[in-house]
């Protein structure tokens, strides 16, 4: 198999945009070849160990590790900044063509809104049962995306590919759909215990998806006002994912503190452009 594979996706329909323009969520079944998602799972575990809890702790964070606080609660993310490698770049850049046609927002001088990168990671969904270095194996409370990017503007989406075939027992996707009309509703960490579906109950009149199954090469995306959550992996082994996040062409920094990207360089309200946010579209 060669190192650099190019076109890794199909195109959407116009089924599915409208899916998702209406819903706020899309499943897009058979949509990455399986010998990418192969190759994506090759590189998982080569960053992330096979148990997907070995990658390195960051230093200073090591007692914090050891004593159980540190990591998200419901996954392990490890940044891999896939437009440098020959394996995830090109998929990059069909999930940016492919999301410039989901987004469908029309751009100032005609045509469609071109489409930023803006991050991408591999999150893995650790085993329930056991106890991990880096957390991640908890349930993925009900909660929009929208809050945490520290832009100026509504627009972007995920792109959730899990690396193997999985059903609602890894913990896979739920959506409340419509969920995404509802506007801004806070950052997650304002809820205490409770989740969005708690905080506001006016959510519960919609429509609770049941957890997504997928195989191989069936993704989910959703837009960053679109409630969704997920529960324990209840499996004996890790549940695979990689995640992609795009932005529309014309996203601007809103001056946030951000753990996606060093804002050391950057000032409040100007776009976020050049080689760390390039159009992919």
């Amino acid at each position: 198999m060669n190192d650099q594979l190019t076109s890794p996706c199909r195109t959407v329909t116009s089924e599915e945009v409208d899916h998702l323009q209406e819903h706020g969520w899309v499943k897009l079944a058979q949509f990455v070849d399986p010998d990418v998602i192969a190759r994506m799972l090759d590189l998982a575990h080569d960053a992330m160990g096979d148990d997907a809890d070995s990658n390195p702790i960051p230093p200073g964070f090591e007692q914090a590790a050891e004593d159980g606080n540190f990591g998200l609660d419901y996954f392990n993310a490890h940044l891999t900044f896939g437009l440098s490698n020959p394996v995830l770049r090109p998929l990059l850049e069909d999930v940016g063509k492919n999301a410039k046609l989901l987004q469908r927002r029309a751009a100032p001088d005609g045509g469609l809104l071109d489409t930023r990168y803006y991050s991408d990671f591999f999150v893995p969904k650790l085993p329930s049962s056991r106890k991990s270095m880096h957390k991640g194996n908890g349930p993925t409370a009900f909660h929009q995306d929208f809050i945490t990017f520290a832009v100026d503007r509504s627009g972007g989406m995920t792109f959730w590919m899990p690396l193997e075939a999985y059903g609602p027992e890894a913990g896979t996707m739920s959506f409340v759909s419509g969920s995404h009309r509802a506007g801004v509703l806070g950052d997650y960490t304002t809820y205490g215990e409770r989740d969005a579906l708690e905080v506001f109950p006016d959510l519960r009149q919609l429509e609770l998806t049941e957890p997504v199954t997928y195989e191989v090469g069936d993704i989910t995306v959703h837009t960053h006002l679109t409630v969704h959550g997920a529960g324990e992996n209840t499996m004996d082994r890790p549940r695979w994912a990689y995640l992609v996040v795009t932005q529309p062409e014309d996203i601007c920094w809103n001056g946030s503190p951000c753990p996606n990207f060093r804002t050391r360089d950057l000032r409040q309200w100007e776009p976020l452009a050049g080689e760390r946010f390039p159009v992919i579209s």
